[in-house]
């Protein structure tokens, strides 16, 4: 595991290399190549220079068309990667974004979030963009980066997926899900978040059902791996059954993501 994952950013939010956990039979996660991050509406030109030295030749944005529209990303200039996205709606109701009248306590918060990875396993829009993130990292070279729009629950999930195939422990999975919540620019999250849906709201949410929305826990993705296994039996047949993605390409990516 690396010692400090996260990129010094003014703009972004929780932008981090997510390698260097161990896998089964002691090899490591290559550092260098899996970056994520929340979206980059926000960067500032010292971010995007940041960005551009990490040589990131793939962007996998799983925001909808109305977060892309609403938050269009910067990106650096020269930028000679590509961006692969969803043509639709990805969440129909990104909860950092939107939160319903009762969304004032901490607990109704955090009910909102589990209600995500709820949803989550069963949404074809998210389906899509998980089997496309794992191929994408099959057949393109050089780093890649995955966001969305906090870089923590579609993000959180997609990464988990890829450490999974590569043989990390479910309790290192959980570790580089729960590190979100050591990001250290949560406040640039929260001036991209809180004040639409205060407004939306008509009152000042409480610090503990900011935190609930914009942090994660371990219930959440519990809730997700849950889902997944009364669904499909297991990770591994919801990754190749709803994914699509089988186990020639999941050697693959040992071969190429494992040292």
């Amino acid at each position: 595991m690396i010692r400090d994952p996260f990129l010094d950013t003014e703009g972004i939010h929780n932008f981090r290399d997510y390698g260097g956990w161990k896998s089964e039979g002691g090899a490591r996660v290559k550092t260098g190549l899996l970056w994520r991050s929340g979206q980059h509406v926000g960067a500032s030109d010292a971010d995007l220079a940041a960005v551009h030295a990490l040589d990131i030749r793939t962007v996998i944005d799983l925001r909808g068309l109305s977060e892309r529209e609403r938050n269009p990303c910067r990106r650096p200039d020269g930028f000679q990667g590509e961006v692969f996205f969803y043509e639709g709606e990805t969440s129909s109701s990104p909860p950092h974004m939107d939160v319903d009248e009762g969304t004032t306590t901490a607990e109704f918060a955090r009910q909102r979030m589990m209600g995500v990875y709820t949803r989550m396993p069963r949404n074809p829009a998210m389906a899509t963009m998980f089997g496309r993130y794992l191929r994408l990292l099959d057949e393109r070279e050089g780093a890649s980066l995955v966001h969305c729009f906090a870089g923590k629950d579609r993000t959180g999930v997609a990464a988990m997926l890829v450490l999974h195939i590569l043989g990390v422990s479910r309790e290192d999975q959980m570790a580089e899900f729960l590190r979100t919540n050591e990001a250290p620019t949560l406040e640039v999250l929260a001036a991209q978040s809180v004040p639409g849906i205060e407004a939306r709201l008509g009152r000042t949410l409480d610090e503990d059902a900011i935190r609930a929305l914009l942090e994660v826990d371990e219930a959440y993705l519990h809730t997700f791996w849950k889902e997944v296994a009364d669904e499909h039996g297991s990770l591994d047949s919801y990754i190749a059954n709803a994914l699509g993605v089988d186990e020639l390409l999941k050697d693959r990516l040992r071969a190429r993501y494992l040292t």
